[in-house]
C-alpha cells in the first residue's frame, strides 16, 4: 500500500480511522483487504472493529466497481413508477444482485435514494448517461449497449481494465 498514506496521521489514534479508509478507497476504488489489516495494525483496533466501521457506512465498498455501475433509483417517483421491476430486470439480465459486480468486471449494480431527474421516473443511470421514463423491455437492449461497446474495444486492440 502507498506508504505515504499513513504519513499523514499519527500511529495508534482510532480518530484516524474513517479519513484512513477513505484515503485508501481513493486510491484503489474500493477497501481491498490487505489495505484494511494494515490500517488496523496501524490505528491499533482489531480488524473486526475495522470492517465493521467499512461495512456500516455506505461510502465504503470492499469490493471494486464494474467497467459500468448501474444506477437503479429507488426514490419515492420512481418506486411509484414500478423501479422494483426496473431494478428486478437489470439483476436477471446481469445475473448479480444490487451491490454485486459480475464477474467480467464489467457491471456493477447500484441502488441509490435519488437521482434527482424525478420528472423522468422511472431512471436508471449507467457511467454518467441517464435513461429516463425506461420500461422492463428496454433493460436488454440497454445492457447490449455497454456489453458492444467493451466487445469494439477489445477487438480495436484497447486494453479494457477488467476484459482480458
Amino acid at each position: 500500500m502507498h506508504e505515504n498514506i499513513f504519513d499523514h496521521y499519527e500511529k495508534k489514534d482510532k480518530s484516524s480511522l474513517i479519513p484512513l479508509l477513505q484515503d485508501v478507497q481513493a486510491i484503489y476504488g474500493y477497501l481491498p483487504e490487505d489495505a484494511l489489516q494494515e490500517i488496523s495494525d496501524y490505528v491499533g483496533l482489531p480488524l473486526s472493529r475495522v470492517y465493521g466501521v467499512a461495512t456500516f457506512y455506505n461510502q465504503f465498498r470492499l469490493t471494486p466497481l464494474g467497467k459500468n455501475v448501474v444506477r437503479i433509483c429507488r426514490g419515492t417517483a420512481c418506486h411509484v413508477k414500478n423501479s422494483a421491476n426496473i431494478l428486478y430486470s437489470v439483476e436477471t439480465e446481469l445475473g448479480i444482485q444490487a451491490g454485486q459486480t459480475t464477474r467480467d468486471k464489467l457491471f456493477t449494480i447500484e441502488t441509490v435514494a435519488c437521482i434527482g431527474a424525478c420528472s423522468i421516473a422511472p431512471v436508471i443511470n449507467i457511467n454518467e448517461e441517464y435513461y429516463g421514463r425506461v420500461t422492463t423491455k428496454e433493460i436488454p437492449k440497454i445492457i447490449k449497449k455497454y456489453r458492444s461497446e467493451v466487445q469494439k474495444e477489445t477487438a480495436s486492440g484497447k486494453v479494457t481494465e477488467g476484459v482480458k
